[in-house]
């Protein structure tokens, strides 16, 4: 601890420095007396965002010259006068704080003078002179930080929450905070507890991923990001103003994962989308979910992370712009586990307001442990006890001082390790998330669904077009084969007729399936203040996770050399990551030219669900917002409608594509034969 001590103060002697520049504090919603809100108008598309600009608003009044003042303390001006910018960019953004009831239509705003007269401009970006520079106006000053920037002192910002002092930055997109600790450094093997480090926390760069497998990241790994359009000012009554939150736990089986990876760059969906986001690392691998029978070490330490930073934010996001009353819990894969999970634990029902489970993975084979957990003495037997005895502690009196001494690497690099929730009696008090109405679930509103070939990435490739053995291999019941209810495709290529069925079978087994019994059960038992249930049929994948390569990518041909996006293809696991967040990178290329337009649809939908608790963005939402794109596309589609009682056996579910509409649940005869049918949950 001394060790550790020693780093905090280095830290923080570090930060007190960053925070000096030429000689003066670095400024803060009460320094300048004012909210701040960094208006971008953001298209998503990353080849053109160096050439946008963006502005700082600054809503508490005052005259022009301390409106000067204020702006130079920024780092910044008042805005120049860009005839291009404000038509295009400004003017929406101004109707937007018009729309939210910030400030009447009529409104003035100081900008950059020309010459030596006061200059205003309006909610239509009409620019006149001042009859006199003594009116109390808010401000509007520019805001000269880079796309995608990194962090410079002229750029920093600091907000104080309690005790703590947090000197984020900004880019030409949103106020970013990264790497605050959210609990103090964990002791292994023990519950994480509240923060009672350096009450100065320099939040420009991210920290440390946690251990994982390989030789990355470290046991102090407890920090989460934060990305924000808006910081109050304390001295302000800016309640009203304060944004939802969209706290979103990452996936990676539980053993890998950072709440840092670019994917998750929360930038698209904090300017667009007009929310706040957090990201969260927790422990991982043994190291989160080990499990003894001693009686105290009772696995699920990655989940009391989790919600431990769940409190942390609700402590401390009203300083970042966020509203703790309408949280809305997030997360794909084992991200979506642990949303379930966090569904149905007296821990955290509560703290959040609605949930969103993305690809979450239920029913047999490799999804089975998802949703369904262990007791501890089954966890010990088929986990605990390989990692004691592969580490050489069961030869020990004091096996948990044992494993406390063995390197955290060798650890996660085992060839068995802890990836499993378990019925603690704390944190996760029942088998499974009790959709029956047998035990406690939060009553929030929610939103799920899958890929629809979210299976595919599970198994491996056919070796040939023998299905029989294709299925042995998906480890699969073999009475698929032949069966009329799992037809196999005629097509040239023998081995991808073969994929065809077992892809699709596991997607029914460990996705498909008992996510749609998870919402036609919490529909039938009142569970949930609402139920929205889609299917993507739309993929992007992501480098980093392509198994069965190229399956899950769109077909490349001469004439659409990065893809074709009409033709079919496996739509995969984590093929809907980009689009939700909106952060496609520079390095990979719209395919056609509907990647960008569906893009932001998607990040529309989703921050409206986070705002509203409904999928289908308010018009006069996205009117207000100039997003005529997604405005246009809604008005030819229907209506997304949520889980009901009348329409549970009608059409439920949301197929998001290019042009989206309602399905019944998919493979509902299928699902019946493999042994999960919309009634698994009773």
């Amino acid at each position: 601890m001394q060790l550790t001590n020693f780093f905090s103060s280095l830290i923080a002697a570090s930060s007190l420095a960053f925070t000096l520049v030429c000689g003066l504090a670095v400024p803060s919603p009460s320094s300048v007396k004012s909210d701040i809100t960094l208006l971008y108008n953001n298209d998503l598309n990353v080849h053109t965002a160096p050439s946008h600009r963006s502005a700082l608003l600054l809503s508490s009044p005052r005259s022009h010259s301390d409106a000067a003042s204020a702006c130079t303390a920024l780092g910044e001006t008042l805005l120049p006068v860009n005839k291009t910018f404000f038509a295009n960019d400004l003017v929406p953004l101004l109707r937007y704080q018009t729309f939210q009831g910030n400030f009447p239509l009529s409104q003035q705003f100081w900008v950059a003078n020309e010459g030596r007269a006061c200059q205003v401009v309006n909610s239509k970006g009409i620019v006149s002179s001042s009859a006199t520079c003594l009116r109390s106006l808010p401000v509007l000053c520019s805001q000269s930080a880079a796309f995608q920037a990194s962090a410079q002192p002229e750029t920093s910002l600091t907000v104080r929450s309690h005790d703590l002092t947090i000197t984020g930055f900004r880019d030409q997109t949103s106020f970013k905070f990264f790497g605050i600790p959210y609990a103090d450094p964990p002791v292994r093997f023990e519950y994480p507890t509240a923060y009672t480090g350096n009450k100065t926390i320099d939040a420009r760069s991210f920290r440390s991923q946690c251990v994982q497998t390989g030789t990355v990241g470290s046991e102090d790994c407890l920090f989460l990001n934060i990305w924000t359009p808006f910081v109050p000012s304390s001295s302000s009554n800016s309640r009203t103003k304060l944004k939802p939150v969209m706290f979103w736990i990452h996936g990676g089986a539980f053993t890998g994962g950072t709440g840092s990876d670019s994917t998750f760059e929360g930038s698209g969906l904090a300017s667009r989308g007009d929310v706040v986001l957090v990201t969260i690392n927790y422990r991982l691998s043994t190291l989160g979910f080990l499990a003894l029978d001693d009686g105290k070490t009772n696995g699920n330490f990655g989940i009391a992370d989790q919600i431990a930073a769940l409190d942390w934010v609700r402590d401390n996001i009203a300083a970042f712009g966020g509203d703790k009353d309408r949280i809305t819990i997030f997360g794909q894969s084992a991200g979506a586990a642990s949303v379930r999970a966090l569904m149905g634990s007296p821990k955290a029902i509560g703290k959040y307001a609605a949930a969103v489970p993305m690809s979450n993975l239920a029913g047999a084979n490799y999804a089975t442990t998802y949703s369904f957990y262990y007791t501890i003495p089954q966890e010990v037997s088929l986990v605990a006890n390989p990692v004691i005895e592969a580490v050489g502690c069961n030869s020990t009196s004091d096996v948990l001082a044992c494993l406390r001494a063995v390197d955290p690497n060798t650890l996660v690099n085992l060839a068995t390790v802890a990836r499993f929730l378990v019925v603690d009696g704390t944190f996760i008090t029942s088998q499974q998330l009790p959709v029956d109405g047998s035990g406690p679930v939060a009553n929030v509103h929610s939103m799920m669904g899958f890929m629809r070939d979210d299976g595919a990435p599970f198994i491996g490739y056919p070796k040939d077009g023998n299905l029989t053995e294709g299925l042995i291999g998906a480890s699969l019941n073999t009475t698929i084969a032949n069966n009329p209810l799992f037809p196999e495709p005629s097509g040239p290529n023998v081995t991808t007729n073969v994929f065809n069925v077992t892809a699709g079978a596991t997607t029914d087994v460990e996705f498909r399936c008992l996510d749609q019994a998870t919402a036609f059960s919490g529909i039938a038992h009142n569970l949930f203040k609402s139920v929205w249930f889609y299917e993507f049929n739309r993929s992007y994948q992501t480098p980093g996770f392509s198994p069965n390569f190229p399956t899950c990518e769109a077909p490349v041909t001469d004439e659409h050399p990065n893809g074709d996006t009409s033709q079919e293809y496996f739509k995969c696991h984590s093929g809907e990551l980009f689009y939700v967040f909106g952060s496609l990178p520079a390095d990979l290329p719209y395919r056609d030219d509907q990647d960008l337009p569906f893009m932001q649809r998607m990040v529309d939908i989703w921050s409206s669900f986070a705002r509203t608790f409904d999928p289908n963005p308010d018009p006069g939402f996205l009117a207000a917002r100039g997003f005529t794109g997604t405005a246009q596309q809604l008005m030819r589609e229907s209506k997304w409608e949520p889980v009901t009682k009348a329409n549970v056996r009608g059409k439920p579910l949301r197929e998001l594509q290019w042009d989206s509409f309602m399905l019944p649940f998919g493979q509902q005869v299928q699902c019946e034969f493999l042994g999960f049918p919309l009634t698994f949950y009773g």
